[in-house]
């Protein structure tokens, strides 16, 4: 492992060394699981650019969607939306439109 070497924002970058598998796996070094954040099971985004490749925790697609559905009043009646969800998926079921 290299000590790292200085670069233009002033931060410190690191060279980190791991093996590939038969399968291409790798091992994410605990320095960098650390860093980002990241915990088993977590998913990743590998950028390529040339010949590099940054690795980030991808983007929850949960949270990507939060707030695109207007609740139709507030605050939000869950029993009558699940009520309504039910008498639909009934509906289908019987083949009523």
């Amino acid at each position: 492992m290299n000590p790292g070497i200085l670069i233009p924002r002033g931060a410190m970058m690191r060279e980190l060394e791991t093996r590939l598998t038969q399968k291409g796996q790798v091992t994410i070094p605990a320095e960098v699981r650390s860093r980002l954040g990241l915990k088993p099971r977590d998913r990743v985004v590998f950028e390529l650019e040339d010949d590099a490749v940054k690795i980030k925790p991808a983007a929850s697609k949960v949270l990507a969607g939060y707030g695109a559905v207007r609740p139709r009043q507030r605050p939000e009646d869950w029993k009558q939306v699940e009520a309504e969800i039910e008498q639909a998926i009934a509906e289908e079921a019987v083949g009523e439109d």
